[in-house]
């Protein structure tokens, strides 16, 4: 029998040549795409791929998975270590999760067939067994000619196995680079997408605008952070460097549960629960038509240092965070008097849908914070679907299976009473402070309406017009609402957490497991 065909035997050694080869292709694989390809992105003050991951995960947690991967085109086989995608799993806190990236030292980060197929296949696999998914974005795209011919076309397939996306694990974006295609398909459908400031996020890069259309511009225009900040709301955390971006990505996940067949992490707080916020009555104005910094209420309730907020320029009318009561993730939503007066627009409807599929697909509690004069009115509102973005906001609301606990500090006007979890909402805890201000519409409106700007004594402290304010004033006061059971309760505003807390407790039941959600937004899209 030929020697390379003779059976070894069970004390011969093993070939040292495959394994000296081995040791050699992990090697080439692990060095990207060579020396001179790392400095450069070093000295564009950024991070490879490889050290972005060990920055993320615990310290020798990560496992690669498909590293001697490369293209399946014969001249680039030597070109594409790891096919430009590093993918695997690491650890958070001891928690494990599935990471990928592009490798932007190999063709710029491109996605070529087999990474590609590598880094879904691995996202499939890891969304199946029930891990939180993160994805490092830096990439220009699909790779060409992989992507070119019917062939390659059809072979580069996006989402994961054709399937639609139903939440059953967190996933979390980021963009850290120049981010067209790939990347900015995978941020569209995550669950929360963090940008490093001076990256972009577009679906194609100027020069192929400029082929295809003849508009010029240039690529912060079409996908700089202040845009998805200010604009287009599809960014809900900015990071100033690529370290504070991993440190965001580790806080978001602090928040999420590990898949949706689990219950968010309960940190344990050395904020008291019965804390009582005597500085409170401070920062709300006296004058009902001064503005304050609903900030300022949220930091005080909510466990000290938790509050982590969403989309924070994206209509900022509407606040939407995440924090923590008593150590439990919550979902908080309130109304900014300093902007607009707290008027909700049509960016405040979008976020707040998004926020509540989000909170609710991964089962935490939400939380309402009430002072809003209603809707914003006008011209380009109405432009932006504005009825429809106002009952989108609803819908969700009424889908909505996880607790919710609403407080209405001053103004709770209109229909945007109804949407920030009011009156006849099904809220599990309804509770008012006693400057709460609940109607269709403010009282000097409403005389407006009644009396149009005609009248003789429109000014008369003593006119019939001010003594229908004054009744109006009374009657949006909580007394009579609460008199028939319309709110739970009138409360001390500095006993609010207390009471929060109290009442979330209650929501989540003696086992901990009655905050549960159905689920029934794990569907709904990201944004809308």
């Amino acid at each position: 029998m030929p020697p390379e065909h003779r059976p070894r035997q069970p004390d011969e050694p093993s070939d040292p040549h495959r394994i000296e080869d081995l040791a050699t292709r992990r090697e080439r694989a692990l060095g990207m795409g060579g020396p001179a390809k790392v400095a450069k992105v070093h000295a564009s003050n950024k991070l490879t791929v490889r050290e972005r991951i060990e920055l993320l995960v615990d310290p020798g947690t990560f496992r690669e998975t498909g590293l001697l991967s490369h293209s399946d085109l014969p001249d680039a086989r030597e070109k594409t270590p790891a096919d430009g995608k590093v993918c695997g799993y690491g650890a958070i806190e001891g928690r494990a999760i599935y990471v990928s990236g592009e490798d932007a030292t190999v063709l710029a980060g491109s996605g070529g067939r087999v990474g590609v197929k590598k880094d879904h296949d691995a996202m499939a696999y890891a969304a199946l067994k029930g891990f939180p998914l993160v994805s490092l974005g830096d990439g220009g795209g699909a790779r060409i000619p992989d992507i070119m011919g019917a062939t390659g076309m059809m072979n580069m397939v996006y989402p994961i196995d054709g399937s639609p996306r139903d939440r059953r694990v967190p996933f979390i974006a980021t963009i850290l680079g120049e981010c067209y295609g790939g990347p900015t398909w995978k941020a569209a459908v995550a669950d929360v997408v963090i940008q490093v400031k001076g990256t972009i996020m577009a679906v194609s890069g100027p020069p192929v605008l400029a082929a295809a259309t003849g508009e010029i511009v240039t690529s912060e225009e079409i996908g700089g952070w202040e845009l998805h900040a200010k604009v287009t709301g599809q960014v809900d955390l900015f990071a100033d460097d690529e370290r504070d971006c991993m440190n965001l990505v580790r806080r978001v996940l602090s928040y999420l549960p590990n898949n949706a067949d689990e219950l968010p992490p309960v940190a344990r707080s050395g904020d008291p629960a019965d804390r009582r916020l005597d500085d409170i009555l401070a920062v709300l104005p006296a004058r009902a038509k001064v503005a304050y910094d609903m900030h300022k209420i949220l930091t005080r309730v909510f466990d000290a240092g938790s509050v982590l907020e969403t989309k924070a320029l994206y209509d900022p009318s509407l606040i939407t965070a995440l924090a923590r009561l008593d150590g439990h993730p919550v979902g908080v939503l309130a109304n900014n008097p300093m902007q607009r007066a707290g008027a909700m627009g049509p960016g405040a409807c979008e976020k707040a849908t998004a926020f509540i599929c989000l909170c609710d697909s991964f089962h935490i509690p939400l939380v309402f914070f009430h002072d809003t004069p209603g809707f914003f009115v006008s011209k380009a509102a109405e432009e932006k679907k504005m009825p429809l973005k106002i009952m989108t906001f609803i819908d969700a609301l009424h889908h909505s299976t996880v607790p919710r606990l609403s407080v209405v500090v001053r103004k709770s006007y209109g229909m945007a009473h109804c949407n920030m979890s009011g009156g006849n909402m099904r809220s599990d805890y309804l509770v008012a402070w006693p400057t709460a201000d609940v109607s269709f519409m403010a009282p000097e409106a409403a005389a407006n309406v009644v009396f149009g700007r005609k009248v003789d004594d429109f000014d008369d402290p003593d006119g019939p017009r001010a003594e229908l304010i004054e009744n109006m004033k009374r009657m949006n006061a909580p007394w009579d609402a609460a008199g028939i059971g319309l709110f739970h309760d009138v409360i001390d505003p500095r006993d609010t957490r207390r009471v929060l807390v109290e009442a979330l407790r209650r929501a989540l039941g003696p086992r901990g497991d009655r905050g549960r959600s159905e689920r029934r937004l794990a569907s709904w899209p990201r944004m809308f």
